[in-house]
């Protein structure tokens, strides 16, 4: 007999079922986040023009913080 190492084989047929669904949830993860961001930037806007300069240096620092790290530990 052969010793053929085998290695695991996936259905076709999930393949193509976890293909048609991920684009669904990201769809829906991205619109539940497009809501959040809404929401807090109106409650942002409403609460003056000092907190909004505070809170868009928070969030462009911590953008170039992921992004610094996303490059720094890409394969």
């Amino acid at each position: 007999m052969d010793d053929v190492s085998r290695s695991p084989v996936v259905p076709l047929a999930e393949e193509a079922l976890l293909g048609l669904l991920l684009p669904f949830w990201q769809l829906v993860i991205g619109a539940v986040v497009l809501v959040v961001v809404l929401l807090s930037l109106a409650r942002l806007a409403r609460r003056g023009r000092s907190r909004m300069g505070t809170a868009l240096l928070v969030t462009a620092t911590a953008i170039v913080g992921i992004t610094v790290l996303g490059v720094l530990l890409q394969d």
